[in-house]
Order: C-alpha cells, then sequence, then structure tokens
C-alpha cells in the first residue's frame, strides 16, 4: 500500500471518528439541558403541590421554602437559594397553562425533550415575558435560530417581536407567534426601526456614513442577527461599473431563504428621493448583470436617520422591491411599542369587522 493511500485512509478514519465524537458530546449536553430543565420544572410542580393541599398551608410559603432551600443546601451544595425554589416554582405555573392548553401531561424527562430545547438559562429569561404571544416568539426563534442566552436577551430588549408585529397585518401578527418569524417573501424582512445600540454610537454626536458603515462591519455579527433569518454576508462597498463610472454599494448582503441579493445603503440624514432613485439603479443592475436566472429580484434598503413613507411611496413604483427604514442607536422604549401595537391590532379590528 502506497503511503499516499495510506494517509488517505487515516484521514478518512479520523474523520468519522471527529464525526461521532462531535455528534455524541452534543448529544450528552442536550441530554443534561433537558434533564436540569425537566428538575427544576418538576420541582416548581411539588412546590406548587404542596402549597394547594390547602389554604393554611399556602399562607406559609415562604417559611416553607426558605426551610426547604436548607435542607437542601446541606444535602446538595450551593444551587437551591430560596430564589432559585422561587424561580422553579415560576417556571412550572408559566408553562403548565402551555401543557394544559396541549391537553399533554408531563410524566418523565423524555416528555421533555420535543417540548423544552433550550437551556435553563433560557427559560430564565423567557419566564419574565408576560405577555404569552411574545414568549412563544422568542421561544421559537431561539430554538430555529440556535440564540445564545445574550442573543435572546438582546432580542428581547429590542423589542424585536413588537417591531416586527408593527410591520405586519393582523393575520401575520398571530402567525408570529404560533410560528416565529417566517421569510416568504421581502417585506418579511423589514423591521422599522432598526435598532443599532450595539455599534456603541452617540444618537446626540455627528457621524459620517463611512463611520456608521464602518461600526457595522466591525459588529457584522451583531448587525446580521438585527437584520434577521437567512442574511449572510457578501461585500463591502462593492464597485461595479457603468459606461465607465464607478458606483459603490454600501453593504451587499445575500438572503438564503429568499434566495436573493440584498443591497444596502446608509444615509445619515434625512432620506431624500435621489436616494431612492440610486438604489433603484443599483438594484436595476444587479437584477440584470449579477442575479442569476434561478435567483429572485434583488432587494434594495436604505437605512436612513429619518424617512417619509409619502416621499418613498411617491417615488417608486408600486412592484419596486425598494424599502427604506429608520435606525435608532437606543434601545426602544419596550411599553410604547407594546401600547402603540395594541392601539394598532384595536384601530385594524374596528376597520374591519
Amino acid at each position: 500500500m502506497s503511503e499516499t493511500l495510506f494517509n488517505k485512509g487515516t484521514n478518512e478514519l479520523f474523520t468519522k471518528i471527529c464525526k461521532l465524537i462531535e455528534q455524541v458530546r452534543t448529544k450528552i449536553v442536550t441530554t443534561i439541558n433537558t434533564a436540569e430543565v425537566y428538575t427544576k420544572y418538576q420541582i416548581g410542580y411539588f412546590i406548587v403541590e404542596n402549597e394547594q393541599e390547602g389554604q393554611k398551608r399556602a399562607t406559609y410559603g415562604k417559611a416553607i421554602l426558605k426551610e426547604l432551600s436548607e435542607n437542601l443546601t446541606n444535602k446538595f451544595g450551593n444551587g437551591w437559594s430560596v430564589e432559585n425554589l422561587t424561580l422553579f416554582r415560576k417556571f412550572y405555573l408559566t408553562y403548565s397553562n402551555y401543557f394544559n392548553n396541549k391537553r399533554k401531561i408531563v410524566n418523565s424527562v423524555y416528555d421533555f425533550q420535543n417540548e423544552f430545547r433550550l437551556s435553563w438559562s433560557h427559560y430564565l429569561v423567557l419566564i419574565r415575558i408576560k405577555d404569552l404571544d411574545a414568549r412563544s416568539f422568542y421561544e421559537i426563534e431561539a430554538i430555529q435560530q440556535n440564540w445564545s442566552v445574550r442573543q435572546l436577551q438582546r432580542q428581547y430588549n429590542s423589542s424585536l417581536y413588537e417591531r416586527l408585529a408593527l410591520s405586519r397585518n393582523k393575520e401575520d401578527v398571530i402567525r408570529l407567534a404560533l410560528e416565529g418569524q417566517t421569510i416568504e417573501k421581502p417585506t418579511d424582512v423589514i423591521k422599522n426601526p432598526l435598532t443599532l445600540e450595539f455599534l456603541g454610537l452617540k444618537a446626540d454626536e455627528s457621524y459620517t456614513e463611512s463611520k456608521l458603515e464602518g461600526a457595522i462591519i466591525n459588529r457584522i455579527k451583531d448587525f446580521l442577527l438585527e437584520m434577521g433569518k437567512g442574511f449572510l454576508f457578501e461585500a463591502r462597498q462593492k464597485r461595479f461599473t457603468f459606461e465607465e463610472e464607478f458606483f459603490y454599494v454600501d453593504l451587499v448582503l445575500y438572503n438564503r431563504l429568499l434566495q436573493c441579493y440584498c443591497l444596502i445603503d446608509f444615509k445619515v440624514d434625512k432620506l431624500t428621493h435621489q436616494d431612492l432613485g440610486q438604489m433603484q439603479m443599483y438594484v436595476n443592475y444587479f437584477d440584470r448583470f449579477i442575479k442569476q436566472d434561478f435567483e429572485k429580484p434583488t432587494i434594495g434598503i436604505l437605512i436612513c436617520k429619518e424617512k417619509k413613507d409619502a416621499l418613498v411611496e411617491l417615488t417608486l413604483p408600486k412592484e419596486a422591491n425598494i424599502y427604506a427604514t429608520e435606525y435608532q442607536l437606543y434601545l426602544p422604549n419596550k411599553q410604547l411599542l407594546k401600547n402603540k401595537l395594541k392601539e394598532w391590532i384595536k384601530e385594524y379590528e374596528q376597520n374591519t369587522y
């Protein structure tokens, strides 16, 4: 056997073993996470069951948790504080309603495997979300997008659910809670405003478009997370030539779910009709000279500090695949967005029915 064939065989064997070890490690981690979540759910159940044995017993809830905490800590070490036991109780109360609605009974860790696919740290974030639809949305997205706890917390703090909901009709708002964010058409990736608090730029300071773009490139992973599902980075300051003139697109992304290019231009001032016309030219160029036959039409997104919807509608033809969205450098006021969403749904229902 030649040395080349021997090395090839060794490499193939090594690759197979590595793949097996990685798969097993992933499964072990998943099993451990599921067992931890199940244990805390069941502890919450035992605590609630104990409370509900009688009204008198319920009045001693705090004292019971304190004594239970001391006993568990003496036997198993740290991790059994009154605060943690209270969280286990809250976790059970939150998700027992979920199981009751689905008419499911949780008797073992195996019942959890298809229902609870996140870590305990994820659920600590989720049980603090009071709105059932919003919680369902964030849980689905965290599972589908494999969000870390930090990413989940950031998306919640940035009011992703409310911002997406305000960009959709009532039927699609309901769908958000049931399915998460579905990407089927260009408008599904648009949210207004975009929240770019992770850039570290101050809203009251002046900065150029190149500085804004540079800050985004330095935090491209966070920017793609904010943009949403399916986006991949392709190029910065993409140059193309047309009739001996050079043109530059600030960012070129590709959305694998929509199978299309997404061109982005940044505007640190108010959006103008010239900006819209320029983006239309960029989109036309990509559609005619870059896009492959199997790909969908190119999307153009202008990310600006201020826009007028009337100007956008008047400047662009109805079938234009170009969108404008404002950005902000700070986290939005969640309560204001919630109130706005409630008003919007109420107004929609009044006009529909």
